[in-house]
């Protein structure tokens, strides 16, 4: 909670709403990421583990955590959202939408309940050589949160190579364009869940943004996705 509370939200907000993305460096100690990486392989922790050349969504495999979460994801969940709902409500506000997300956590979660929503969307994220991520968005559901958070636990090109970010912009009558992003271990990325608003000549308008993984040349890489909104039961 103090490391989080520690962070330049206001160089976060800027850097959101001008890129939809924000990297923060270090959120995580190397014995966090170690451990995380360690009980990858403790059954009781999940609830699904999903093969992702099965459903042909890359290669590589994922497993979404149990309720209740570990006290760190928890921990991060509950006090990362407060300030990245402020940021969701000034998009929601240039972009003239209906939509306003509760200031809370327990109140996100309340919404998605009252929607069946009540599976845990956080995930840890397993690739080896020749794994990669198509792109793809995170919704689960008709409640959904338009940031989420992604934490690295490896460091690039010393336990993998290969394995880059990737985020596409889709900007309307336009070519996507490919953002390539290489954090570090312990690192956090803060990213668009669906669209974030650009301001154009007459007003904002909104572009969808997708995400995903290059292909790991070498190593292993793991991650872990922290979505505020729950799935569908």
């Amino acid at each position: 909670k103090q490391r989080i509370e520690a962070l330049d939200w206001q160089n976060v907000s800027s850097s959101m709403h001008e890129c939809g993305f924000a990297l923060v460096p270090k959120l995580l100690t190397d014995i966090e990421c170690g451990e995380l990486i360690q009980n990858y392989d403790n059954p009781d922790l999940y609830r699904k583990k999903v093969v992702m050349e099965r459903y042909r969504f890359g290669l590589g495999e994922y497993k979404y955590f149990n309720y209740p979460l570990p006290d760190l994801l928890q921990s991060i969940r509950e006090n990362m959202y407060p300030p990245l709902s402020s940021i969701a409500n000034t998009w929601m506000k240039v972009l003239k939408t209906d939509t306003h997300f509760p200031d809370n956590f327990r109140e996100l979660q309340s919404l998605c309940h009252a929607q069946n929503q009540t599976k845990p969307t956080l995930l840890i994220l397993k690739y080896g050589k020749g794994g990669h991520n198509t792109l793809h968005q995170d919704l689960y559901g008709e409640v959904f949160f338009p940031i989420q958070v992604v934490l690295f636990l490896n460091e690039p090109n010393e336990d993998y190579t290969g394995g880059e970010f990737v985020l596409t912009q889709q900007t309307p009558r336009t070519q996507s364009k490919a953002i390539v992003l290489t954090p570090k271990k312990g690192d956090m990325l803060i990213f668009t869940t669906n669209f974030r608003p650009v301001k154009g000549s007459k007003g904002y308008y909104r572009v969808q943004m997708k995400h995903g993984v290059s292909e790991v040349l070498t190593g292993n890489r793991h991650t872990l996705g922290i979505i505020f909104h729950d799935a569908l039961s």
